[in-house]
């Protein structure tokens, strides 16, 4: 303890420490201190970088040894500790008290002499670089230990009131100017109770008392006298029996280190002394309280009471039944039962208590026949003796007080709803009061009910005289997986109340109460009887659903929503309810759950398309639903209804079913596209720019509709040739900036020259690169207004078109004239054709010439059919090309083009265009300079002469009889070779048949010609 406001004030000191640099600091010595006691030295590092808890380790220059550094303890390594200390510092006798993360206190718990020395506090650098102190040494000498007390040790035995004087020994012989402070101090229960401080004389000079003692300090009572230099006497004017136990003095020595505060160094007690103290003896009465009459089953308290007993006295109190011995609870608050209550005590029906140090109780807490007689108390004052034990002062009996138990009387019963309601709706509470009036006593209760439409009673619920319930076989069990509805309770000794939690239709009827009262002496029970009617309403009958909307015209992307709104005869109950919406889809026969919020809270999704989970928001409240969906598409159209369940009141704790439902009318939501406000400048403008220069078509829009909104554009070109009749899509930029390009124009020569670009939402520009005589012509752009869904669906909303801008060309110095176009030879099917393009003049020898051959069809569009380049390359158009094609320069201003085999479908009409091509610029290219177009030549198809081949095939009825006749001769070509063949064969046969005939002939022949036997004769009449 005296180490605190010395750590205290050092730690203080540190924080006026500046910052800047690491500074090391430890508390400032010499520091003595006495040998076998404690030291504390604090260390702390101010200025430094890195973590902000440091590591300490502490070192010290041993007096015996002052050029050795012995390694001590340290907070970073466990390995620091050298040998001489490892023990101490394993048994925590040294050790690192860490007060914050850059301040430590070293711990020393008993000081040798060997310990005096240099002690030094490191911390290791985390800093990067040195800059400041790393360590601070302060220097610890520990002196001999000369403090002692002394007190001779004796028992004294006194009587209250007397006086005390006791005398302490205590001197020093310390080298050093020290203090020395002594306290008296009172241990009462022995050497196991915490010792009470007396008085002290402080290091200071001060005379401090106890707190217990303050008082009696003041009045004089207790004193502190120093008698000379080492003896101090404590003096108590007048014993009290509080001051009794054992006393003894205990004296602290003092020193001022050099920070100027006082640390304790030794600390010395002496021998103890027994004081007993004999109370003196006071008169007092004693009387007892209760209630001379009780009743069956209630609690019955007496009080035992000591009047005019002195200021805390030590008192036991008795109790009395009848004259034997009941209880004894003595000074300390120890109970003895008597075996007769030990059970009624442990069952928690009686209670025996000291409520104050002057009064006692007896409690009972359901008292019964059992219990009526003559109660007493007696109260004995005691004294504490030696060994323990308690000596009796004194002893006063109580006079005797008798209790009986309160006889039954006649009753009226009285049966009442809560709240007077006689008439409720399904679900909600029910309670009925039955009050029966007269004496108190204990009573029991039945509850009966008679349904409607029946003449039986059904028993619902009773309570007996000892508060068991026991409930009827229809109410008794838990219904739908929920607690039992139904409570039975009493209020007061004469009150009880029936309550139904959650009513049904079926609890409609009469309700009888039945009060009953039997007490011990009786041979039957008596009764009293009363009945109420109660009407419970269904839910259902005034259930009423209405589904509404401000917007049932709906424009896509805006929000839409819907109200629910039940309506019912029971709104201020509160019921809980659960609503369900329903989406029948425009054009589909499927009706989906689009979300359920349960009676609990619980929301729910159903199998309703997915666009809706990211879009509705689904607010309730008891008696409204309102459903609303953002950014509303098409797919959102159609018919929607909201269906609602009505539970019970406890259905948040029970998985009953809903007790009624409704559903609303169909309400269909159209969901339509906004009128579109777009305008475009319809202002017609004209355009004259030199040729081979940029320039720019701007588009803009003069107002368009609001919200996600995109614009497509489209760029169109109509040539000079056409005078506005048709017009070529140059290219188009969607709604996403997509840039497609036209048939015309999808080459690289028309992606180079045609550029669109989006300068703001307003304006749109077509950037024409290095305009030649073909740009010539109109053009304008078409503008489309497309609106995005949600469901990210594109609607387009409206189109417009812009002004004309007429491009023309400013005259150059060079022009190209072309004099004439034409045949040169009647166009004949099969044959060949050219055409020639001549110009009026060959044009300048610097000049280069490129023409195009173009043709119309009837009911055609007009197409390029050849291009041949002022390079000389020849780029051909292959769409539409009926007949093979060459095209050449004849002469410096002539130009053919050549069809080598027509076609019928080459008629048409044809033109040419020449252009001139000159070297400009640095580094120079070539550059258009001037075009022209000549007149339409119409080149007509003669069909050619027909070939005897070419007019067969051009019958069909004579190519069909030449194809039969033709079957017919193969068939009777083909029939005449069969019958050869067949005769052929006939003819082999015979000719096969003689050669046979003739060699059988030859050889019967020869024969005859030679001699045989009887054998051969026989053989040859076998041929035979």
């Amino acid at each position: 303890m005296a180490r605190i406001p010395h750590m205290a004030s050092f730690f203080l000191f540190l924080t006026e420490l500046s910052f800047g640099q690491r500074e090391v600091t430890v508390q400032k010595g010499p520091l003595f201190r006495a040998e076998g006691y404690p030291v504390s030295i604090g260390c702390n590092v101010t200025g430094y970088k890195g973590p902000s808890e440091q590591h300490f380790q502490w070192s010290v220059h041993l007096s015996t040894a002052p050029d050795r550094k012995v390694q001590i303890v340290s907070t970073k390594d466990a390995t620091f500790t050298y040998a001489i200390y490892s023990q101490q510092v394993q048994n925590r006798e040294i050790y690192i008290e860490r007060v914050h993360g850059d301040s430590v206190v070293l711990h020393i718990s008993k000081l040798q002499t060997k310990d005096s020395g240099e002690y030094e506090c490191d911390t290791p650098n985390t800093d990067g670089k040195y800059f400041g102190s790393y360590s601070a040494n302060t220097n610890l000498i520990v002196i001999s230990d000369t403090l002692s007390a002394t007190m001779s040790s004796q028992t004294l035995r006194k009587d209250e009131g007397e006086p005390l004087e006791l005398t302490c020994e205590a001197t020093k012989a310390t080298a050093q100017h020290t203090h020395l402070s002594v306290t008296w101090y009172l241990m009462q229960d022995g050497a196991k109770s915490q010792a009470l401080e007396i008085i002290s004389l402080s290091r200071d000079f001060m005379l401090i008392p106890g707190p217990l003692y303050k008082e009696r300090f003041a009045a004089g009572d207790v004193r502190l006298d120093k008698l000379g230099a080492a003896t101090f006497r404590l003096s108590i004017g007048s014993l009290q029996p509080s001051d009794q136990g054992q006393l003894f003095c205990e004296a602290t020595e003092w020193i001022q280190d050099p920070d100027e505060t006082w640390t304790c160094i030794a600390k010395k007690q002496t021998g103890q002394t027994v004081l007993w103290v004999q109370p003196a003896a006071r008169d007092f009465e004693v009387n007892i309280t209760t209630k001379s009459t009780f009743i069956m089953g209630k609690p019955l308290e007496l009080i035992c009471l000591a009047v005019g007993s002195g200021r805390d006295p030590q008192l036991q109190g008795f109790w009395f039944f009848n004259g034997a011995e009941m209880a004894v609870i003595d000074a300390g608050g120890v109970l003895v039962l008597k075996n007769d209550y030990k059970g009624r005590a442990s069952q928690g029906q009686l209670q025996v208590s000291k409520l104050s140090p002057k009064a006692f109780s007896l409690q009972i807490f359901a008292a019964g026949p059992e219990d009526e007689g003559a109660y007493s108390c007696a109260v004995a004052e005691v004294a504490s003796a030696l060994m323990g034990s308690r000596q009796v002062l004194q002893r006063k009996q109580s006079p005797e007080s008798h209790v009986y138990l309160r006889k039954p009387a006649a009753r009226n019963v009285v049966v009442s709803a809560e709240d007077r309601q006689q008439a409720v709706w399904e679900g909600e509470a029910l309670a009925f009061l039955c009050k029966a009036d007269g004496a108190e006593s204990l009573l029991s209760v039945s509850w009966w009910h008679i349904p409607q439409g029946q003449t039986q009673p059904e028993f619902v619920a009773g309570m007996g005289q000892d508060g068991t319930v026991q409930l009827g076989a229809a109410y008794g069990k838990p219904s739908n997986h929920s607690n039992v509805r139904l409570r039975l309770e009493k209020r007061d000794w004469n009150t009880f109340q029936l309550e139904v939690t959650s009513t049904a239709v079926t609890d409609s009827g009469i309700y009888e109460c039945r009060v009953s009262e039997r007490t011990q002496n009786q041979a039957r029970e008596l009764s009293w009887t009363q009945k109420m009617s109660v009407t419970v309403k269904s839910l259902q009958s005034s259930l009423h659903v209405n589904l509404m909307s401000r917007q049932p015209q709906v424009k896509v992307t805006n929000p839409f929503d819907l109200s629910c709104i039940v309506a019912a005869g029971y709104a201020n109950l509160k019921v809980p309810l659960t609503v369900t919406w329903q989406f029948q889809q425009t054009g589909s026969q499927v009706i989906h759950q689009l979300i359920r919020i349960t009676h609990d809270g619980t929301i729910e999704w159903g199998d309703a398309p997915s666009q809706f989970h990211r879009k509705t928001k689904v607010s309730q409240s008891p008696l409204h639903s309102q459903l609303l969906i953002h950014d509303a598409t098409e797919e959102e159209a159609g018919v929607y209804q909201c269906q609602v369940e009505v539970y019970g009141r406890n259905s948040l704790r029970t998985d009953g079913p809903a007790r009624a439902s409704a559903i609303s009318h169909p309400l269909r939501i159209a969901v339509t596209l906004p009128e579109s406000k777009l305008k475009v400048n319809s202002s017609s403008q004209v355009q004259e720019i030199s040729i081979n220069a940029n320039t720019d078509v701007e588009c803009s829009i003069l107002s368009q509709s609001t919200g996600n909104l995109r614009l497509a554009v489209s760029w169109y070109f109509s040539p000079v040739s056409t005078n506005n009749a048709s017009w070529l899509r140059i290219l188009e930029m969607d709604q996403t900036n997509v840039v497609k390009y036209g048939d015309e124009f999808h080459t690289p020569w028309g992606k180079q020259k045609f550029h669109a670009e989006k300068v703001s939402q307003d304006l749109f520009q077509l950037h024409i690169l290095s305009v030649g005589d073909s740009d010539q012509g109109t053009y304008r752009c078409s503008v489309q207004e497309w609106l995005l869904s949600a469901n990210g669906a594109w609607h387009k909303l409206g189109e417009e078109t812009s002004g004309r801008t007429e491009l023309k060309l400013r005259p150059t110095g060079s022009q190209v004239r072309i004099s004439r176009v034409y045949l040169t030879g009647n166009a004949t099917e099969h044959r060949e054709v050219a055409m020639l393009c001549s110009l009026e003049s060959p044009g300048s020898s610097a000049s280069l010439f490129s023409v195009s051959w173009y043709r119309r069809r009837e009911n055609s569009r007009s197409e390029m059919l050849v291009h041949l380049q002022h390079d000389g390359l020849l780029e051909y158009d292959e769409e539409g090309l009926q007949s093979p094609l060459s095209c050449y320069r004849s002469s410096p201003a002539d130009f053919v083009l050549k069809l080598h085999r027509v076609e019928m479908g080459d008629a048409g009409m044809y033109w040419c265009r020449v252009t001139e091509w000159q070297l400009r610029g640095t580094p120079s290219h070539w550059v258009s300079q001037a075009s022209d177009e000549s007149q339409n030549v119409i080149l007509t198809v003669l069909p050619s002469e027909p070939t005897f081949l070419s007019r067969i095939c051009s019958s069909a009825p004579l190519l069909y009889f030449i194809f039969i006749c033709l079957f017919l001769v193969f068939t009777l070509l083909l029939i005449s070779l069969l019958c050869l063949y067949r005769k052929a064969r006939k003819l082999s046969a015979l000719s096969l048949n003689a050669q046979k005939d003739k060699a059988l002939w030859v050889e019967l022949t020869g024969a005859r010609d030679r001699p045989t036997g009887r054998k051969e004769e026989e053989e040859e009449g076998n041929w035979i």
